[in-house]
C-alpha cells in the first residue's frame, strides 16, 4: 500500500535525511586512491551513529555493512572490504539512515582522484537524468512522468537505464510501495499526492542495460562489464512540485 506521510512523519524523515546528507559529504572528503571501502563504511557507521541513528542497511536482509560501495562495473549493493580504490576508479556509495523508526536513503558516485573523460559525462548524466525526472514529480502527475524523463534524458545522452533495479516508496519501512522505474512511459502510472515520499535513483550504464548478481548474492555488475553511476535522493511530493531531503 502507498502512503501518504503526516507532517511530524516527514519531519522525522527530513531529520534522518539531514543526517545523511552530512554523511555524504563525510564521505566525499575521504574518497581518494589507496583508502579501502571498509574504511569507508566505518567511517559512515560511526557518523551515524554519532548523531544517535542507525544506518538503515546494517542488517536488511542480512546485508552486512552500513554502505553499499560499489566500484566501476558494479552497479548497485556492492559490499565494502580490503579492497583499495585506485587512481581512476569511480565509485558509487549507497547510504540510509533510520532515526526515530523513518528511512531516509541517497547514493552520489564520486571519481577518484583523476578520472576519464567518460567517466565523468557518465557520472554527469546520471545526476541530471535525477533532476530532469524530479521535475515532473508534483501532486497529480504519474509516476511515469518522473521514468520516462529519466529514461529519455538517459538514452538521448547515449546511455542505458537498469531495468532490472528500480527506486521505491520510502518512509517507516526502508522499501515501501511504489516501485519508482527508471523508465516507462509518461501519463501512466499512479497518480501522486502531496505527502508521498519516494527514493528516485537512477542507475545509468555506459553500454548494456543487462545485468548480473555475483555469487554473494548483492552485487550487481553490468553484464558487459562497463561503467555504472548511481544517483539518488529522498523526495517528498507537494502541491506544486516536490522537496529534496537528502541534500545539504
Amino acid at each position: 500500500m502507498v502512503t501518504v506521510k503526516s507532517e511530524a512523519e516527514i519531519e522525522l524523515m527530513k531529520k534522518a535525511g539531514k543526517i545523511l546528507a552530512e554523511t555524504l559529504e563525510l564521505i566525499e572528503e575521504n574518497i581518494k586512491p589507496g583508502v579501502t571501502t571498509k574504511a569507508l563504511d566505518k567511517l559512515v557507521f560511526d557518523y551515524i551513529k554519532k548523531n544517535n541513528a542507525h544506518p538503515s542497511f546494517k542488517g536488511y536482509l542480512g546485508y552486512p555493512a552500513s554502505i553499499c560501495a560499489s566500484v566501476n562495473e558494479v552497479i548497485v549493493h556492492g559490499i565494502p572490504d580490503k579492497r583499495k580504490l585506485n587512481e581512476g576508479d569511480i565509485i558509487g556509495i549507497d547510504i540510509g539512515v533510520c532515526l526515530a523508526g523513518y528511512h531516509a536513503d541517497a547514493a552520489r558516485t564520486y571519481g577518484v582522484g583523476e578520472i576519464s573523460k567518460e567517466a565523468q559525462r557518465l557520472i554527469y548524466v546520471t545526476k541530471e537524468s535525477f533532476f530532469k525526472g524530479i521535475e515532473k514529480a508534483r501532486e497529480g502527475a504519474r509516476l511515469g512522468d518522473i521514468s520516462s524523463e529519466i529514461q529519455k534524458f538517459v538514452e538521448e545522452s547515449g546511455y542505458s537505464v537498469v531495468r532490472d533495479l528500480v527506486g521505491h516508496g520510502i518512509g517507516s519501512s526502508l522499501h515501501e510501495e511504489p516501485d519508482v522505474p527508471n523508465f516507462g512511459l509518461p501519463g501512466k502510472g499512479l497518480r501522486l499526492q502531496a505527502g508521498m515520499t519516494l527514493a528516485v535513483e537512477p542507475m545509468v550504464n555506459v553500454g548494456t542495460y543487462e545485468m548480473e548478481v555475483l555469487d554473494d548474492d548483492w552485487t550487481c555488475v553490468t553484464a558487459d562489464r562497463k561503467l555504472s553511476a548511481h544517483y539518488e535522493n529522498t523526495i517528498v511530493v507537494t502541491k506544486d512540485g516536490c522537496e529534496i531531503i537528502t541534500m545539504c
